[in-house]
């Protein structure tokens, strides 16, 4: 379960491949007229520091790690530099972490489920990715780290509109909304945003999970019924590559994470949930990237809130349903292999079950 997090420390993490524009919105938020304090950790790939270099001169701490992915060893380096942060006394309106453009960012949200003093101290409240409109088609075709920085997201900051043509800029925003149809998106250049948009959004916070959007799953996305105008929307890209993927590694990566958004209007029985959901994520937990869901348990007059980072969840009750809206159970898996039709009807029918 989720404590309050109301006193302690946000903490963004802002990822993107190799010059999507990280560290020009870096720049942004550190520069802007907010009146914040920020502490600034960067994650950069090789022996020689650089990224710090290219951080305008403000009065913010900054810390760097080397060698790459923030995952194992340097996992531990940024476990070791939150501590030692937070034990200084200093206060901080937040953290923000920029992984190098080759990183994987589920690592550092798993850093926030798994380490108690961090925990205790910080919350993550949202990761948020920074996509070249340009160049992103060709990217996510080469790099399975761009895939997933996308398919990872809370926030995505499309970035370069300004130098994309218009089929570059429909392609983007295509392969935004088949990897992570749930993802906030940000259109905008020379990483330029409201800072609104993408700080302190509470997008791990269990009783604000599901807010960043709340229209994310349409009404024509119902899974109780066959959906023609989704599947053919949604499927139809995947399998036109499908067919040519037995050895294709050009689109191997695209074709690898899929998304799968589920609603279920009836009442859930909170035992079959979790029973259906324990074995859902032992089964294929390692495929799963991100899991969001707002549920409605039994007669409970609250929204049971969860999320997941591959085999780590966290879920409580939180408010009640909002008055304007009936209660529904709304709930998305982002990972890999999910495209296949009967591993998705498989998912949706066990969902459909844990009706009480």
């Amino acid at each position: 379960m989720q404590s309050d997090s109301t006193a302690k420390v946000p903490v963004t993490v802002l990822t993107g491949y190799l010059g999507a524009g990280k560290t020009t919105l870096l720049n942004h938020i550190l520069t802007a007229p907010h009146g914040k304090r920020y502490a600034v950790i960067v994650n950069e790939f090789g022996e020689i520091g650089i990224d710090h270099d290219l951080i305008v001169d403000v009065d913010e701490e900054i810390f760097e790690l080397n060698n790459g992915c923030v995952c194992c060893s340097v996992r531990g380096d940024l476990i070791r530099i939150l501590g030692a942060l937070f034990r200084r006394g200093q206060t901080f309106d937040g953290v923000i972490i920029e992984t190098t453009g080759l990183a994987d960012p589920a690592p550092v949200a798993q850093t926030f489920f798994a380490d108690d003093e961090i925990k205790n101290r910080a919350y993550l409240d949202a990761v948020v990715s920074v996509v070249d409109a340009v160049h992103i088609a060709r990217q996510i075709e080469h790099s399975q780290e761009a895939v997933e920085q996308i398919a990872f997201a809370d926030v995505i900051v499309l970035n370069k509109t300004d130098a994309a043509s218009p089929e570059q800029l429909e392609a983007a925003q295509a392969i935004i909304q088949r990897l992570n149809r749930g993802a906030k998106v940000v259109s905008t250049s020379r990483s330029l945003v409201d800072l609104d948009a993408i700080l302190d959004l509470g997008a791990f916070s269990l009783d604000r999970a599901m807010d960043l959007d709340p229209h994310f799953l349409p009404k024509h996305h119902h899974h109780d019924h066959k959906d023609h105008g989704h599947d053919h929307g949604h499927e139809h890209g995947h399998d036109h590559g499908h067919d040519h993927h037995h050895h294709d590694h050009t689109h191997s990566h695209y074709e690898g994470i899929d998304s799968l958004a589920m609603r279920v209007s009836a009442p859930l029985s909170e035992e079959l949930f979790d029973a259906w959901l324990s074995e859902l994520v032992g089964s294929r937990g390692l495929d799963i990237l991100r899991l969001k869901g707002v549920l409605r348990m039994g007669d409970d007059p609250r929204r049971y809130i969860i999320h997941g980072v591959h085999m780590m969840l966290e879920g409580d009750y939180q408010g009640p349903w909002p008055v304007d809206s009936a209660p529904e159970s709304r709930f998305v898996l982002i990972g890999r292999n999910l495209a296949d039709p009967l591993v998705r009807a498989e998912i949706e029918a066990g969902f459909r079950a844990c009706a009480a």
